[in-house]
């Protein structure tokens, strides 16, 4: 097992408590009769678990926090039902990220009837850390001891009764992803709810001598301001950290409002009045400010680093537990895993072999999607089509409508989905097969030296990586980003990854160019070879501007990395099936659908209205062809990413339809009514050739897909994530000027050749 972790001294763009601040957690009961939390490590299987347990469908990445946002579900037994909260995967509680600050809050003030801590069996030690902080704060905790099938393969035995008389609560040891131990696990759950089982949890952040003495005396106080306080001992422990959550909960007296288990979960509180003051007596306040001024007062008289030294109080009571309960077949020990890692995070090994395996993927995206998009095309260009519109034309109705309808929507449309479909059916089934494999956090491995050369977070990359599905979807998991201004880099850089809506477009044109300068049995491998160069090339102006932004504007110094590599995991062929087509293509292709639509009647409008003499698509195209030609591309081209703001997918076929409409090029008029012949690639070639494109032209245009706005949908996400006009117009403007820039040096350098 390999860990990573690098630590900064501060970063002066991270003001205290930035985050949550005391933001209270409240959960409406609704239905339910109990409330219980998720908690757990990445990585764990948290996420099966959640889905296991509620039947929801959750997509569980095989990568350290993927979960970034609270998910609540519900199941039932025994006629109660209880609501399941599925908090942020983290390390730990003690609240330095955004994740962290999450899980800890609603656990401390949320007050669940219970809480599920879910473990990785294989790497017990490791995630007893999480466990036993947990358990400082709750007094109504279930293990669930997931992955067992992994641990039985890896000849790892671990003896459950001694693991529960040393936590203090039960201990449900499961395989969650072929569902053992879940039917257990719900009727543990309710026995701890209804009180009939009994929990006594380790509390092991006052068992260091140092600490002690400052942690009792400090929990009596506590204790006498709030009575009924059940977790007095962590609150202790927060206080002497200098947590300023708990110091603004214990000040304003909401931590003991918070006390009341009624009080909170009837919906009748006053949990949203965050860190107002509530009402109590001179004596009562008076207390409060006490505690605030004794915990400041000992954590100067313990004078040494009290985080460093609970956090070493914590792992050495996990080490100490885990030598107790877990035993090693010595023959398994050398894990072929380990034997492995080796060769795919090693410096000399690790990056050829990833280009080798996304140029796979690519080859065998190009190859294969052909016969289906042929199939595609004649059933829904050369059937569907001329049928609507032969209905349309008997049915009398008006050109115009037609014409909108028809010829500019339902044509986009067919178009669309002929050409996407099947390289997304076959891309995103490989690439989540790599992501189930834990492939894809060993990628994030490699390229975290880049990212520390830049001066970025390091868990960039697994935003990076996120983004070549949706830039939308990377954009959000930056949130995983501690620092403000790291997650900013993040995410002004994300646009470089090629999000699903681009590798339609990239494939297609290496294809068609790229392709054709080779003899037929090479032109798959160039193809694939020229889109994998140009993802790179992505993934290098990542470094790029993240390593400029760090130097001017964003100044700053790295923050905490810590990255754990998962296990290998066997994949389960029909999740990712169902992961890949219907959570990834299915969505994205209906996502085009909807912009391509209104986007193939606005470029037949655009076409078909006249003035002057001449259509209005002619007069901007005229108006934009000297600037576009003399960057490497053309008017046209300029006007279908203008039309094609909604969404990336639409760009070709936009191309496509101005290009026929305006030129009538490939011999075809789009109100003839037939934009596609059944032959594969050919025709669309042909349309492009006859309208002056070139090799250097197609070239321009897969940088210029690289390198350009974001959609409108992660423009948006953009602004509401940064909450900024300034940065989320930098974020539209930079990567257009970047990208007119990479086409203008390509075209000057290559355009004389072509």
């Amino acid at each position: 097992m390999k860990i990573l972790a690098r630590q900064c001294d501060s970063c002066q763009l991270c003001p205290a408590g930035s985050a949550a601040g005391t933001a209270l957690l409240q959960v409406e009961r609704g239905q339910a009769d109990f409330v219980v939390a998720l908690a757990g490590n990445p990585n764990t299987g948290k996420s099966t678990v959640f889905n296991a347990l509620t039947g929801l469908h959750q997509h569980t990445g095989n990568w350290p926090g993927k979960t970034v946002a609270r998910a609540e579900g519900f199941f039932t037994y025994q006629g109660k039902r209880f609501k399941l909260v599925d908090l942020p995967g983290t390390y730990s509680l003690m609240a330095t990220s955004y994740d962290e600050e999450v899980a800890r809050d609603f656990l401390l003030f949320g007050r669940p009837d219970v809480t599920i801590i879910v473990v990785d069996a294989t790497r017990l030690e490791r995630n007893l850390n999480l466990a036993l902080q947990v358990l400082e704060i709750t007094d109504r905790a279930v293990i669930c001891l997931n992955l067992m099938d992994e641990a039985r393969r890896h000849g790892i035995t671990i003896d459950v009764p001694a693991l529960e008389r040393e936590l203090g609560v039960p201990v449900v040891p499961a395989a969650a992803r072929f569902g053992q131990g879940i039917d257990e696990l719900v009727q543990v759950v309710a026995q701890v709810a209804h009180g009939e089982r009994t929990c006594r949890p380790r509390r092991v952040g006052g068992e260091a001598p140092s600490l002690k003495a400052a942690v009792d005396q400090l929990s009596q106080l506590l204790l006498e301001a709030f009575p009924g306080l059940t977790n007095a001992n962590w609150v202790a422990l927060r206080l002497l950290d200098g947590d300023p959550n708990v110091t603004e909960a214990v000040r304003s007296g909401m931590l003991g409002e918070l006390g009341e288990r009624e009080t909170l979960l009837d919906g009748s509180s006053s949990l949203s009045r965050t860190g107002t003051e509530q009402p109590a007596g001179d004596s009562t306040r008076a207390l409060r400010e006490t505690i605030i001024e004794t915990a400041s007062s000992l954590r100067w008289q313990i004078g040494m680093d009290f985080h460093q030294t609970l956090v070493e109080t914590i792992y050495a009571a996990a080490a100490e537990i885990a030598d107790r309960v877990v035993r090693y077949d010595e023959a398994q020990k050398a894990r072929w895993e380990e034997k492995l890692d080796r060769i795919l995070t090693s410096p000399l090994f690790g990056y050829p072999i990833m280009v080798a395996l996304f140029l796979v993927v690519i080859w065998i995206t190009v190859q294969g999607a052909n016969y289906p998009s042929a199939l595609l095309n004649w059933l829904l260009v050369e059937t569907l089509y001329p049928a609507v519109r032969g209905l349309f034309v008997a049915a009398g109705a008006p050109s115009w409508i037609t014409g909108l309808l028809v010829d500019g929507g339902l044509l986009a449309t067919a178009w669309v989905v002929s050409v996407m479909l099947p390289p997304m059916a076959i891309f995103f089934p490989l690439f989540t097969l790599l992501e189930d494999l834990g492939y894809l956090p060993r990628v994030a491995f490699n390229l975290d030296r880049f990212f520390r050369w830049a001066g970025a977070h390091g868990k960039q990359a697994l935003t990076m990586t996120m983004g070549f599905g949706c830039n939308a979807a990377g954009v959000v998991a930056c949130r995983i980003i501690d620092s403000p201004r790291e997650r900013l880099v993040a995410i002004l850089t994300n646009n470089f990854s090629l999000c699903n809506g681009r590798w339609p477009t990239q494939i297609l044109l290496a294809t068609i160019f790229l392709g054709s300068l080779v003899p037929p049995y090479l032109s798959g491998a160039v193809a694939a070879a020229g889109v994998v160069g140009v993802a790179l090339l992505g993934i290098i102006m990542t470094f790029v501007v993240s390593w400029l932004l760090t130097r001017t504007v964003l100044r700053g110094e790295v923050s905490t990395f810590h990255l754990e590599l998962p296990p290998y995991r066997p994949p389960q062929i029909l999740q990712t099936l169902y992961t890949s087509l219907i959570d990834r293509t299915l969505i994205v292709l209906w996502r085009a659908v909807v912009f391509a639509f209104p986007a193939g009647m606005a470029t037949w409008a655009v076409a078909n209205i006249w003035i002057g003499g001449d259509t209005l698509a002619a007069h901007i195209v005229r108006w934009l062809d000297p600037f576009g030609r003399f960057v490497g591309l053309n008017g046209v081209i300029l006007l279908a990413y203008v039309v094609a703001i909604p969404a990336n997918e639409i760009v070709i076929p936009t191309i496509l339809m101005l290009t026929v409409l305006l030129t009538g090029a490939g011999g075809i008029h789009a109100q003839a009514g037939v934009l596609f012949e059944p032959e594969d690639l050919t025709l669309t070639a042909r349309i492009f050739q006859e309208a002056g494109w070139t090799p250097v032209t197609a070239l321009c245009l897969m940088l210029f897909s690289l390198m350009h706005n974001p959609c409108s949908t992660t423009i948006y996400t953009i602004y509401k994530e940064t909450g900024s006009t300034k940065w989320t117009i930098v974020a539209v403007v930079l990567p257009i000027l970047m990208g007119l820039t990479a086409c203008f040096l390509v075209n000057a350098t290559l355009g004389r050749f072509f």
